[in-house]
């Protein structure tokens, strides 16, 4: 103590620690999903790792010593499996990390019924399910936290984005809702907004041009690896953000804080 303070000093280490702790991780299989179950699984919780391929849930879990699980997480009856078997192998559920979300990039004027469908899928109706169904096992046990992966894409506009934007903008506001909502049950809600995050997919997609003009567009003069947003989904799933809930937290590197305007002038 100081002769001012005498508050006690926590172990602020010791907060970011899992152990003894049950996680799911919804979408682990590959890039920012693996990482962030390779994060968990370091900070000493079980998981379980879900995916929709089998064989992918089952090489993560077999990297971390997890659970596999594989379902369709836009499927009410595959979800209320997946908290049930979850129980099962970890006792509780203590946090949900939930990273699945695609975009199909159409433009406004050509957009197809479809395409918004399914980006409201792939997007949000999974949150609403997982959620709803984790947070109902949760209030009974002590709480616990919900992550979900967003985008900067709910956050403004782009070109070719409508869809899978508005779900993102829709997903942010169930995070707030989630907040609210159950914040009195001990559960805490919050998001990860990524911007570019080089994953085998968008690596795939923009290649090695892709990665230099996005790099040149940061601050940091680099693109977000998939380890980035596992480090703050990690934050977020731990008691190290205990007083955070309801905020999604973006993870782009500075592109958002940037003037739109060239300097040289």
């Amino acid at each position: 103590m100081t002769a001012t303070d005498d508050s006690p000093v926590p172990d602020y280490p010791g907060l970011l620690r899992l152990d003894g702790k049950g996680y799911v991780v919804v979408g682990a299989g590959v890039g920012m999903g693996r990482q962030t179950t390779h994060a968990l699984a370091q900070a000493g919780a079980k998981v379980v790792c879900v995916d929709v391929d089998e064989g992918l849930a089952k090489e993560i879990a077999d990297e971390v010593g997890g659970v596999a699980w594989a379902g369709d997480a836009t499927k009410r009856d595959d979800v209320e499996r997946l908290v049930a078997d979850s129980v099962q192998a970890l006792g509780r559920i203590d946090g949900v990390v939930d990273i699945i979300g695609m975009a199909r990039y159409q433009s406004i004027l050509d957009m197809e019924d479809e395409t918004w469908d399914w980006e409201f899928d792939i997007c949000l109706r999974h949150a609403y399910l997982v959620s709803q169904a984790a947070a109902r096992v949760m209030k009974d046990t002590g709480g616990g936290t919900l992550t979900f992966i967003c985008s900067v894409s709910g956050m403004t506009g782009a070109p070719n984005h409508a869809a899978y934007g508005a779900a993102k903008a829709g997903l942010i506001s169930w995070i707030r809702s989630l907040a609210e909502e159950l914040g009195p049950h001990g559960i805490r809600a919050n998001g990860v907004a990524p911007g570019v995050v080089w994953t085998p997919r968008v690596s795939a997609l923009l290649g090695d041009k892709g990665k230099a003009t996005n790099a040149a567009n940061s601050p940091l003069r680099r693109v977000a690896l998939p380890a980035d947003i596992a480090a703050a989904a990690l934050f977020l799933s731990t008691d190290l953000s205990g007083y955070i809930t309801g905020q999604t937290i973006v993870v782009d590197g500075g592109v958002g804080v940037k003037f739109p305007y060239p300097m040289d002038f």
